[in-house]
């Protein structure tokens, strides 16, 4: 049987994968992006290993911040500055909200500058970009995982034993974390086009810890303007918490509801920005 020549064979014709802008308001695929989502678990995990590769301590620095944190704070704010902690002892007082604070702090600072830091990624291959925010935030939940540790032996320490409220509490974890999605999309967005976004960050973050309820109760705001309290997210996460695992006597009501409400109305205008700026971020990154 005679030798096929090369150019007698057909031609392989190789599958094409055409890319078009999604269409629509928020147009969000969560098909696709689900079918990512070993993607999203595989850069959660190089997030994680990166953080602590070559460090002394490792792990331990998700503990030594807020702990060293509190310490800082109970000495200026409890002893000296004599802040008010509602019957509660001001060292966990002040634990127990900067728990969901540093979540918060480190998602937005990382996910403000998540699209720049993987402008390789980004310019290669295609995949959806929402993946690279949402593993910034996602990968702060290790680091609260551990530091969370050491305010069950501070409860233990001080006889405080949560009730049936404690079961809400994922309910904050997940209200912390899409305030940090939902800020941290518009700041990424924006960080690609307006590099000095990155520096704006570290000052935005220091304002917002102060105007939470942190290392003051929000008892010391009168009722009737408690409610304002509600369009700073974090000041109903951080008074969830306290209420959950600390058995704080306040009603979270009318704040609750504007806090959910404000982390909508970023989150879904965040989402808006974020894909209608999508299309470019490989061409201005």
């Amino acid at each position: 049987m005679a030798p096929v020549e090369e150019s007698a064979l057909p031609p392989t014709e190789l599958p094409v994968t055409i890319i078009q802008p999604a269409k629509g308001l928020i147009s969000i695929n969560f098909k696709e992006f689900w079918e990512y989502r070993e993607l999203l678990y595989f850069l959660i995990w190089r997030d994680v290993k990166v953080r602590y590769k070559q460090t002394t301590l490792g792990a331990a620095w998700a503990i030594i911040q807020p702990f060293m944190t509190m310490v800082v704070f109970t000495i200026f704010f409890g002893k000296l500055g004599k802040i008010p902690s509602d019957g509660i002892p001001y060292p966990i007082f002040a634990y127990c909200a900067l728990l969901p604070w540093q979540l918060f702090a480190k998602a937005l600072g990382d996910s403000s500058n998540s699209l720049v830091a993987n402008q390789n990624l980004i310019t290669k291959v295609y995949f959806p970009r929402l993946i690279i925010p949402a593993t910034a935030v996602l990968s702060g939940l290790v680091d609260f995982a551990i530091a969370f540790v050491v305010l069950l032996g501070m409860m233990v320490y001080y006889g405080i034993f949560p009730d049936l409220r404690v079961l809400t509490l994922p309910a904050f974890i997940v209200m912390a974390i899409a305030t940090a999605l939902a800020v941290g999309l518009w700041l990424s967005a924006l960080n690609v086009k307006y590099r000095d976004v990155r520096h704006t960050t570290p000052f935005l973050v220091q304002l917002w810890l102060f105007a939470s309820p942190i290392a003051y109760p929000s008892s010391l705001v009168p009722e009737p303007w408690r409610v304002f309290l509600g369009l700073n997210p974090m000041a109903g996460v951080v008074e969830g918490f306290r209420w959950a695992l600390l058995g704080k006597d306040v009603d979270l009501g009318p704040m609750m509801i504007v806090s959910w409400i404000m982390v909508a109305l970023l989150l879904i205008t965040g989402l808006i920005y974020f894909r209608r700026m999508e299309k470019t971020f490989a061409d201005v990154v």
